[in-house]
């Protein structure tokens, strides 16, 4: 029986009650209501499985209950008892399948044996490992140049599988590696780079334990990293300053419940988390940073001009940054008319966050993909950067910038290699050990691979996990684009929509998900992952695997290599599979960051990768760290007259592209996803009410109509000129044109649309 479509407005606090019944809910739905709580007994404990959600940290003292939320319902999906074997491809059409939800198609449970599709019956039918592999090489083979096939990534990759994965297209010859991070914190691996050297955050867990002060940009920890809400709970009640910036007031922002404490579930009491919520407009966060930059910068020189202690740290900005007096023009040239304009936000109360600032001795910037998924994803990335220097919180305990990076391990997959700009260190290195020279020639990102497939010059595309048609902008032209490829390869734990949406040739090769037993040749195997805090550490899965003919995604790697390179690759492939340590050992050969790799992943907790810019060594090619000006408040061009700003966002039983269910526990939206958040004043503009049925429609400059229709009216407390849906369904909205120029990221935060009521559906009364 379905949930019935309604909306309830939520009144408790994030977590708690509500929390544990949720995720109780979906261990039973996956029918391991049992064996799922032995299972998460493992999750992010020291000898067991790193959570295959988001890559929040974990303390170097793990609780019992190292555990959240959504990271039950991550494992009961895994660990689910559900299959999508044969015979479920065998009742149904491709073109039968593409009708059902993205809900409905994962929630058929474990994919149990490799497919290839058959065009003469529409269907998904089971094929034989090897010649799935042999599939794969005589189509890779069959191609003119290398760089007609793009090799994508998912964060749920380990460093073991993406390391043999861009060793196996290097030696194939290209660095086509579009990869999930171009969709999400590609904005942070471009400008905090150019800002203080390293393309990762600065700090660490036992950061949030010491800070004075923690602001929150554009995040939503409650639902995309839940275990965070742990340390912002005991900053709270330790009497940090909490700050949160982001057009929804977010329950988990709020208040929090904490399910592992005793007190609070008992007494039914919870913890305020954030001291001030600011609702900024879409789009308005350069405004709201260089508004806070402004004050800081007038205050301090009243207080200097007075001779009183200066409010920026001088020392260090003399000591370690440049580009100090051009920020600071750039600064007083800014009108406050246009800060508060452009952000939503009054001069007051971008004062009132200013001075919470100024009076921490540390704090911790916090942000997310509300700040990175914009045009000027990097600008405002730099402009958070230029916020933590001038109060020299870079390299000091308790203080740095923490960009939240989504899956469990897309910053991993970066440090092995995953990129498509490799420095020419990277194939030195690659060279050096293997002894095959990788091509120089930069590759496709996700903007530039669905480029070429437009054009018709991609023939391949390969998937390691991942839901690639149904993550990218642009449906209308890109899934069709897709559609005209001769080969789509998905390595995958469950069917999705992207299987739906495949090439002349089609591979479905189904993988062991990260709660199951590895076994190679040596024994059962680990494979690692890096966290946002950049630390590494191992992960074992104790679950028999789903079906007897599944591979690991090292395995399946190695497998389509050896079946594409034959006796030409240099590359030992099957040593390398049948014991993970060797990989490791390459890894380490290649990247010395990763000194005595094997040794130090046995320790609990594992290993930090060391960053430059926390032991203020600036690897910038000035030397020093960088404040960069972003000249004006980020109006983004071509859009004239008085648009609204959508932006889309993720339900609370969602993760990525997949769902956990149809509801939206702190939204109060229960059973549908077909709905667009508006306020009150935008409604009134509009002539609109709730329940109203609207098509947004993309405020498209290239003249293609982007539209997506009877989406379901719901008043939300959101700002002016601002409106959210959920994605992927709003993703047809987001053009492929508008996406940030330096790191090429999709604008899925800020796209200008119209709203139009839609026509009563034919027959209607």
């Amino acid at each position: 029986m379905g949930i019935a479509k309604t909306i309830r407005p939520y009144h408790e606090p994030a977590g708690g009650w509500g929390a544990l019944k949720a995720m109780g809910s979906a261990l039973v739905e996956q029918h391991v209501a049992v064996s799922g709580m032995a299972t998460l007994a493992r999750m992010n404990q020291p000898g067991g499985f790193d959570c295959p959600g988001c890559g929040w940290g974990d303390p170097k003292h793990t609780s019992p209950f190292e555990y959240c939320e959504n990271g039950g319902k991550a494992v009961a999906w895994e660990a689910t008892t559900k299959r999508c074997t044969p015979e479920f491809f065998a009742a149904h059409t491709v073109t039968a399948l593409s009708a059902l939800g993205d809900y409905e198609l994962e929630m058929e449970g474990r994919l149990t044996h490799p497919m290839r599709y058959d065009a003469a019956s529409d269907r998904y039918v089971p094929v034989r490992w090897e010649e799935a592999f042999a599939l794969v090489g005589r189509h890779l083979n069959a191609l003119s140049d290398p760089n007609m096939a793009d090799f994508y990534t998912s964060g749920r990759a380990s460093n073991e599988a993406a390391f043999l994965y861009q060793l196996f297209a290097r030696e194939y010859g290209t660095n086509n590696f579009p990869d999930c991070s171009n969709m999400c914190h590609e904005a942070t691996s471009v400008g905090l780079p150019q800002s203080i050297g390293v393309g990762k955050g600065t700090v660490l867990l036992e950061d949030f334990a010491r800070a004075d002060c923690i602001f929150i940009f554009g995040q939503n920890p409650g639902t995309n990293s839940p275990r965070m809400m742990s340390e912002l709970r005991n900053a709270s009640r330790r009497g940090a300053t909490i700050m949160s910036f982001n057009p929804f007031r977010e329950r988990a922002l709020e208040r929090f419940q904490a399910p592992q404490n005793p007190v609070e579930m008992a007494t039914l009491t919870s913890t305020p988390i954030s001291s001030r919520i600011f609702q900024v407009r879409v789009g308005g966060d350069v405004a709201l940073l260089k508004g806070m930059m402004k004050h800081l910068v007038a205050a301090d020189e009243a207080a200097r001009a007075q001779e009183l202690a200066p409010v920026l740290n001088w020392d260090f900005i003399r000591g370690h940054t440049a580009g100090i007096d051009a920020l600071v023009a750039d600064l007083a040239a800014t009108a406050w008319e246009d800060i508060e304009r452009k952000s939503g936000i009054a001069r007051a109360d971008i004062e009132t966050a200013a001075e919470a600032y100024m009076r921490a001795e540390r704090a911790i910037l916090v942000y997310g993909m509300g700040i990175t998924q914009h045009r000027h994803g990097t600008q405002n990335v730099q402009q958070i950067a230029n916020l933590t220097l001038l109060k020299g919180n870079v390299g000091r305990e308790g203080a740095g910038i923490c960009p939240v990076r989504g899956h469990s391990n897309v910053q991993g997959d970066r440090t092995v290699g995953i990129t498509e700009v490799p420095s020419d260190a990277l194939l030195a290195a690659i060279e050096a050990r293997f002894g095959f020279t990788p091509p120089r020639a930069f590759g496709h990102n996700v903007v530039t691979a669905l480029e070429a497939m437009l054009r018709g010059e991609t023939k391949v595309f390969i998937g390691l996990g991942g839901n690639f048609a149904a993550a990218i902008p642009d449906w209308q032209l890109t899934q069709e684009a897709m559609r005209r490829l001769d080969l789509t390869v998905h390595i995958a734990t469950k069917l999705n929509r992207s299987h739906l949406v495949h090439g002349r040739d089609a591979l479905i090769l189904p993988c062991l998900g990260r709660t199951e037993i590895d076994m190679q040749a040596s024994g059962p195997q680990s494979v690692t992952v890096e966290d946002s805090m950049s630390m590494v550490h191992a992960s074992r899965g104790h679950n028999p695997p789903a079906s007897e003919h599944l591979k690991s995604e090292p395995a399946i790697i190695a497998g389509m290599a050896r079946a594409t390179l034959g006796s030409r690759s240099r590359v030992n492939w099957e040593a390398l599979t049948a014991d993970y340590a060797r990989i490791r050992e390459d890894i380490e050969a290649v990247f010395p960051i990763f000194q005595g790799y094997n040794a130090r992943i046995q320790e609990p907790g594992g290993f930090h990768l060391t960053s430059t810019a926390r032991e203020r060594i600036w690897a910038t090619a000035s030397g020093k760290a960088n404040f960069i000006v972003c000249e004006g408040l980020c109006e983004d061009p071509g859009v004239t007259g008085h648009p609204l700003w959508l932006t889309t966002i993720r339900s609370h039983d969602q993760y990525n592209t997949t769902l956990y269910s149809l509801s939206d526990r702190y939204r109060g939206v229960h059973g549908a996803r077909d709905v667009i958040f508006l306020g009150e004043t935008e409604m009134e503009k509009r002539g609109l009410k709730p329940d109203d049925r609207v098509d947004i429609v993309t405020l498209s400059t290239d003249g293609i109509e982007r539209a997506v229709r009877g989406f379901r009216v719901v008043l939300h407390p959101f700002p002016e000129a601002s409106c959210a849906a959920y994605y992927p369904e709003t993703n047809p909205l987001v053009p492929l044109y508008a996406h940030d120029p330096q790191s090429f990221t999709p604008a899925s935060k800020g796209v200008p649309v119209r709203l139009v009521k839609s026509a009563p559906a034919t027959g209607a009364k």
